[in-house]
């Protein structure tokens, strides 16, 4: 047993009582869930940065090109599975009669699949009628309706009108939103149709999507194994071809890791790119909207619309003279070998096409779980305070305990843990002065079964939540903009992902980017 864990033991009751929290039976479940996570709080006890507490500033203004002016190139198609949704968008645009068809088409396709458990609450026919007479109509009056009749799907932790927010909980019963989050507003007004909310990890806490109220979100890929969460039932959603494009979260890698595991396209903008308005937030100063999506193109015209700027979709060209950072000192070590085989491929005809692989070190990666768990903890532990008081039976076994732990959190490591993040940003920002994105693996495994609790990776056991939070979080700490794309397979025959990331601010470079590489790897 480590001192650290014999302060905790010592502290647990009396923090507790100060805190007001009255289930102290619960002390043995507390002790467990800091046990798994004892490397992480070490390392956060130990760490001093020396760096000014400071949040992140706003990012500067990026360029859209992807590449150097000298070699931008031709646009070229990306979409893996025609139609995409601008094609779609443009069928409906010429048969407005018909613009509820495809929607139809996916709300059977949802109900077939049931199984899945990709959806809490899908729409009927009758609705989806009239959000097409609707768009019908703001089209004859001249708006643009660049995703006229597109079925979405929403993942169930933001507002959307006329269905219940659950938030993935239990023993809540709310009305239906009177009004969408600002995300769906905005594609609603582009001509987009809800076909239903998706399941997902229980309030966003958690990556498996193993969802106590709603059942288990299923891999369309392979039964048997993880969705990944938190936005497993989007990724599952897109990966089941129910619809081609879904709206998550990602607070620690939620879009990128389920998107990873189902083998779809998950984008996660810089931070507030999108407006987290409407949306329950899980730790406020990490949550990000994004599309999960079944291509590159279809993720980035989704993204134009959803941040409010002009519609958009990738122009990608050859990336001759792509200067592409690969961090050897933490991101590829450990990996499973089947990973590091289809990303090194990856990286092999990106270099083919023209890139220039330059490697990294990035000093200090190697503490962005500590910060983190730091952060999200408190932050989650706040928000949700009052629920964990009043109704704490109403949660989930893993989701309660998560939360009941972050009472226990000193306020000098949140405040340790900010200067650790201003320290990790500037890090990345000065290696993002000599490259102009960044090319990891995505997860350090291929998607794990359902209800593992660790994995082994190079003989060593890995709780899961490190083995696949590792590479994606460092993008929440850091509001960086990151996709992911699948790769290739693993040796079981699952998707493994690529992930992409630039500098805050340069989310057209990593978009224009991803669409080149997407279509090199299906070429």
């Amino acid at each position: 047993m480590t001192d650290l864990y014999d302060r905790f033991a010592r502290a647990v009751d009396a923090l507790a009582r100060l805190g007001g929290y009255p289930y102290s039976e619960r002390r043995q479940a507390w002790l467990d869930r800091l046990r798994v996570n004892l490397p992480e709080l070490e390392m956060l006890d130990a760490l001093a940065p020396e760096a000014e507490l400071g949040y992140l500033e706003p990012p500067p203004a990026a360029p859209g090109d992807p590449l150097p002016a000298a070699q931008a190139g031709r646009g070229i198609a990306v979409s893996r599975h025609a139609p995409g949704i601008a094609a779609i968008a443009r069928e409906c645009r010429a048969a407005p009669e018909r613009a509820a068809d495809a929607a139809k088409a996916a709300l059977a396709a949802a109900r077939q699949q049931a199984g899945l458990n990709a959806f809490i609450a899908l729409s009927d026919t009758p609705a989806l009628d009239g959000a097409a007479a609707a768009a019908a109509r703001k089209l004859r009056e001249g708006a643009a309706m660049p995703l006229m009749g597109v079925p979405i799907a929403v993942k169930d932790l933001m507002q959307v009108a006329g269905f219940s927010q659950t938030n993935g909980s239990g023993g809540l019963k709310p009305p239906p939103a009177l009004r969408d989050a600002a995300a769906v507003a905005r594609l609603r007004d582009a001509g987009a149709l809800v076909v239903g909310t998706t399941n997902l990890h229980e309030l966003a806490y958690g990556i498996t999507s193993e969802n106590p109220h709603y059942g288990w979100v299923g891999n369309p890929r392979a039964a048997g194994y993880t969705a990944g969460g938190s936005s497993g039932g989007s990724a599952a959603a897109v990966a089941a071809g129910i619809v081609r494009l879904a709206i998550g979260t990602d607070t620690a890698g939620s879009i990128r890791i389920p998107a990873s595991c189902c083998g779809v396209v998950g984008f996660k903008p810089t931070f507030d790119a999108i407006s987290r308005d409407g949306a329950q937030a899980l730790g406020a100063s990490l949550d990000h909207l994004g599309p999960i999506a079944a291509s590159v193109a279809d993720a980035a015209l989704a993204y134009s619309i959803m941040a409010g700027q002009a519609e958009r979709t990738v122009s990608p060209g050859a990336l001759a003279g792509l200067r592409v950072g690969v961090p050897r000192n933490y991101f590829y070590a450990p990996l499973a070998d089947d990973v590091a085989q289809a990303v090194d491929r990856a990286l092999a005809l990106m270099q083919g096409d023209g890139a220039v692989l330059v490697p990294l070190d990035l000093p200090g990666v190697e503490h962005s779980a500590a910060l983190q768990f730091a952060t999200l903890c408190s932050e989650a532990t706040d928000i949700h305070w009052r629920r964990l008081i009043d109704q704490p039976d109403t949660l989930g076994a893993d989701v309660r305990v998560r939360l009941e732990i972050g009472q226990f959190f000193p306020a000098t490591w949140y405040t340790r843990a900010q200067r650790g993040r201003a320290a990790l940003a500037r890090t990345f920002e000065q290696a993002m002065q000599a490259v102009d994105v960044l090319v990891t693996p995505t997860l350090r495994i291929e998607p794990p079964r359902s209800g593992a609790g660790a994995v082994v990776i190079g003989g060593q056991e890995v709780p899961l939540h490190t083995a696949v939070t590792g590479l994606t979080m460092p993008f929440n700490l850091t509001g960086m903009p990151a996709l992911t794309l699948p790769c290739g397979s693993g040796r079981n025959g699952l998707p493994i992902g690529l992930q992409i990331a630039g500098a805050r601010g340069a989310d057209w470079r990593v978009l224009n980017a991803a669409a080149r590489v997407e279509a090199l790897l299906a070429a």
